[in-house]
C-alpha cells in the first residue's frame, strides 16, 4: 500500500498493530505482577471479558489462575476434565459457546514449551479475531516466560503443596520441561514434583544437534539434590565447550569426585542427536537402558557397555550408535520408574512399563501429553506413592 502516489509503505497503525503495540511498547519495563492486568487490557479492547491466565501446576494435574486485578480469579480447572485442559494439552485453540458469547481457550506456546491457557469470552468470533488472540498469546507466553527470571509470582501460583528445599533445588535447575520443534521434540516429567531430589535431566538444542543427559543421584534429599546440581553443572561446561560425547563422562566424574565422600555416585546417561540425519549417539554410566519407540510400539532396548556411574572413577565410556526413522521416539528413565523399594512392595518392572508405553502410544497423542500420561499412569500404578524419584524424558525425531 502506498500514500501519495509516490510509492512509500503505509506506514500508520491498524488496530491490530496498536494492540499488539500495547503489549511490546511496555514490556521491557512491566512489573511480573502488571503481566496479567496488561493482557486483561489487551484483549478488552477487542471486546473480551473474563480473561484468565492459566498456568500449569508443577504435578502437572491442574490449570491454575494466575492472581491479577483485572483477570478473573475461579478454581484451578483440571488438566483432564476440562476444555482449557483439552486446549492445553492439544496445543490449539478452543472454542466453547456460550449463552453470552463464546469462550475461547488459547494455548500460551513458547518455544515448544506450554506455559498454559489464556481464556476469554468474546460476543462472537471471526477469523481476524482467531488471528489477533493468536498473537496475543504468543506475545503472552513470553512475557510471563521472560518475567519468570525474576519473580517468584509465577512460581507460588503452580505450586499447589508444599515443597521440599530439594525439590527447589531441581525445579530451578531444570530447562523448560518441553520443547518442540520442527525437527526434535522434548518432553521430561518429575515425580515426586514437590519432593524430587537425586534425578534431573538437561538438554540443549544447539544447531542442528540436541544435546541431552539423564542423572539419579544416590539417596535422597538435600545431598543427592546437591550431587545432582554439581553433576548437571558438569555436564553443561562439558557440553558449551563442544568437548567428545565420551570425554563428557570425565568432566562429570571428576566434579562429584572432588565434591563428595568415595562412596556417593550419580548414574548417568548422555546423548546427542543428529536432527538432520536421525543418527543417535549416547554413552552410559549405569543407568537403565533407554527404549526405542516405533510406529507406536517399544520395539528394542538401546543396550550399550556402560562404564561405572559417575564418581566411581570408571574407564572411558564407549559410544554406541542408532540411526532413528522419521517419528521413532526414545524414552529415558531413571530406575525410579520401575522399582519399588517400600517394605513388602513389588517392583513396577520394566515389562508392565513397556506395555503402558505400548497403550498410550496408541491414542496418537503429541509427546508432552504421552510423557504427561505416562507418568501419571505410572503413578496410579504404584498407588500414588513412590519410595524413589521417578523421572522420565521422552523425545521424538521428527524427521
Amino acid at each position: 500500500m502506498t500514500v501519495g502516489g509516490r510509492g512509500h509503505p503505509d506506514l500508520s497503525e491498524s488496530f491490530g498493530e496498536e494492540l499488539l503495540g500495547m503489549l511490546l511498547d511496555r514490556a521491557h519495563e512491566l512489573p511480573p505482577y502488571m503481566v496479567g492486568p496488561l493482557v486483561a487490557e489487551t484483549t478488552a479492547r477487542m471486546g473480551g471479558r473474563d480473561p484468565q491466565v492459566l498456568l500449569q501446576d508443577y504435578g502437572q494435574q491442574r490449570l491454575v489462575p494466575l492472581p491479577a486485578d483485572g483477570v478473573a480469579a475461579g478454581d484451578p480447572q483440571p488438566i483432564d476434565r476440562s476444555e482449557a485442559g483439552r486446549c492445553f494439552l492439544e496445543s490449539r485453540r478452543v472454542e466453547v459457546p456460550t449463552p453470552d458469547g463464546v469462550r475461547i481457550h488459547l494455548p500460551l506456546l513458547d518455544g515448544g514449551d506450554q506455559v498454559g491457557v489464556l481464556s476469554l469470552t468474546l460476543d462472537g468470533i471471526d477469523d481476524d479475531a482467531r488471528r489477533l488472540l493468536g498473537r496475543i498469546a504468543g506475545l503472552a507466553a513470553d512475557l510471563l516466560q521472560t518475567k519468570n527470571g525474576y519473580t517468584d509470582l509465577f512460581f507460588r501460583t503452580r505450586r499447589r503443596e508444599p515443597m521440599s528445599v530439594a525439590a527447589e533445588i531441581q525445579w530451578s535447575l531444570l530447562p523448560p520441561l518441553s520443547m518442540v520443534m520442527p525437527r526434535v521434540a522434548v518432553a521430561g516429567v518429575l515425580e515426586p514434583a514437590y519432593d524430587v531430589a537425586g534425578d534431573s535431566f538437561d538438554y540443549a538444542l544447539n544447531g542442528d544437534v540436541l544435546h541431552l543427559a539423564m542423572v539419579d543421584a544416590m539417596g535422597h534429599g538435600l545431598d543427592a539434590a546437591t550431587m545432582s546440581t554439581v553433576a548437571i553443572g558438569a555436564y553443561r561446561h562439558a557440553r558449551r565447550i563442544s568437548i567428545e560425547l565420551s570425554e563428557i563422562y570425565f568432566f562429570m566424574d571428576r566434579a562429584v569426585a572432588e565434591q563428595f565422600d568415595p562412596d556417593h555416585f550419580v548414574t548417568a546417561q548422555m546423548m546427542r542427536l543428529d536432527t538432520d540425519t536421525g543418527r543417535l549417539q549416547w554413552v552410559n554410566a549405569g543407568h537403565p537402558a533407554p527404549m526405542l519407540i516405533r510406529a507406536h510400539r517399544v520395539v528394542s532396548r538401546l543396550e550399550s557397555p556402560t562404564t561405572l556411574p559417575v564418581g566411581f572413577g570408571g574407564a572411558q565410556p564407549q559410544v554406541s550408535t542408532v540411526a532413528l526413522e522419521p517419528g521413532d521416539r526414545v524414552l529415558c528413565f531413571t530406575d525410579g520408574l520401575i522399582e519399588e523399594h517400600e517394605s513388602g512392595q513389588e517392583q513396577f518392572g520394566e515389562e508392565r512399563l513397556i506395555d503402558w508405553v505400548n497403550r498410550l502410544e496408541q491414542a496418537d497423542h503429541g509427546i508432552r501429553t504421552v510423557a504427561r500420561d505416562l507418568s501419571h499412569t505410572l503413578k496410579r500404578a504404584r498407588g500414588e506413592s513412590t519410595s524413589d524419584d521417578a523421572t522420565l524424558v521422552l523425545f521424538e525425531w521428527r524427521g
